[in-house]
This record gives C-alpha cells, sequence and structure tokens, in this order.
C-alpha cells in the first residue's frame, strides 16, 4: 500500500528525523564519550577557576578505566555535604548517597539529561588501601608526606570531621586545590568509583591556557 504524503508534511517529517536522531547521537556522546563544561565553583582555584571551559572525558566510566591518584575527576554529589556524628562510623567513613531516582524516566532525566544532579570536581588524593593523614596542615599518604606541587604556596590542609582514613575498596579519597574553601572527602567521606562521571581531558577556555590540567 503506497501512502501519498503531501511534499511539505514529507519535508517537515523529515526534518523531524533528523532532528530526533541528532538528539540521540548528543545524548550517547555526552554520556558515553565526552562533554564540555564550565567551571562554577572555587574549590580547585588557581588549578581551575571560574568560568573556565573544559572538556570532560567520559570514555574513562564507559570502559571502566582505573582512576589514579592525581588525576582531577568530576562526580556526583553525596546527598550530606557534612557527616553527622552519628553518620560518621571510623571504620568506614563513606559518602552518603540516598537520592536514587524511582523510575526509568527519573533515572533518564537524572544521570543522562543530568537534570537536577549537582556535580563536584576535584583530584583524587587516595585510590583504595591507601591511607590518608591530615597533620599540621599537611597531608600523609601512606606513611610518607604528600608532595603537591598544585597547590599555592602557603595553601595548608586542615582535617574536618578526622585526621587520618584507609580508602576502602572501590572508593576514591578527593580534594580540591583550594583546600581552605573546598567541601570535599575531609567532611562527606570517601567517594564511590561509580559514582564517578568523568576524568578531566584539557581546558580549551580561555584559549592562553588551552591543554591538559595538571
Amino acid at each position: 500500500m503506497k501512502f501519498n504524503i503531501d511534499p511539505k508534511v514529507k519535508n517537515i517529517l523529515e526534518w523531524i528525523y533528523c532532528f530526533i536522531i541528532a538528539i540521540i547521537i548528543a545524548l550517547l556522546i555526552k554520556y558515553f564519550i565526552g562533554t564540555p563544561t564550565v567551571v562554577r565553583r572555587v574549590s580547585m582555584d588557581d588549578t581551575l577557576e571560574d568560568g573556565q571551559r573544559l572538556w570532560l572525558n567520559r570514555w574513562a566510566r564507559t570502559m571502566n578505566a582505573e582512576f589514579k591518584r592525581g588525576d582531577i575527576i568530576t562526580f556526583e554529589a553525596p546527598s550530606v555535604s557534612v557527616l553527622s556524628l552519628e553518620d560518621l562510623d571510623t571504620n568506614n567513613i563513606v559518602a552518603i548517597y540516598n537520592n536514587e531516582p524511582k523510575g526509568l524516566w527519573k533515572k533518564f532525566t537524572y544521570y543522562v539529561l543530568e537534570q537536577g544532579k549537582v556535580s563536584y570536581i576535584k583530584r583524587i588524593i587516595g585510590v583504595a588501601g591507601d591511607t590518608i593523614k591530615i597533620e599540621d596542615g599537611k597531608v600523609y599518604l601512606n606513611g610518607e608526606l604528600l608532595d603537591e606541587p598544585y597547590l599555592n604556596e602557603g595553601m595548608t590542609t586542615e582535617a574536618v570531621l578526622f585526621t587520618e582514613v584507609t580508602v576502602p575498596d572501590g572508593y576514591v579519597f578527593v580534594m580540591g586545590d583550594n583546600r581552605e574553601h573546598s567541601t570535599d572527602s575531609r567532611s562527606f567521606g570517601c567517594i564511590p568509583v561509580d559514582k564517578i562521571e568523568s576524568r578531566v581531558a584539557f581546558r580549551f577556555w580561555p584559549l592562553n591556557k588551552f591543554g591538559g590540567v595538571n
């Protein structure tokens, strides 16, 4: 059976079809490969500054790549930004996530469209099995003073809820480079690896700072 479709209607349908395909491809690229973002917080100053634009590598998450110490990552913000004494388990200091969306559509809009989702950008300081100790304004990794060339001169690191933590399997310990203005694992605990969204690949704006970020 043949349908006689008005050429104008056919043209409109073709444009709609192309538009839908383009949206699907864009979403697939954003979720599985990479996406641009704009720095909106000061917790990574002066490494990353407000208004700078970055390309995020999400292929690392897609391929379950290993995240390493020193990587700058984005991850889903914990439900609790500062653990209470009731929530603080000194034997298992991990972030709390209790805002899992219910239903297929809500999960799609939250995880794919990222509507209502808050993400943080921080640096990985410790991985599973590492012991992090904060003492006298300094960070010690597995008993040795951690060399942190990315910190501004004179920057100190102060403990918030605890002074020492061993990173559990499947987790990472993160902090912002601007330690005095960063809410990080010192406050909310270690982050599950499966909550990591991306690794910062490079900065593309401003042009005079184009390139990789260390």
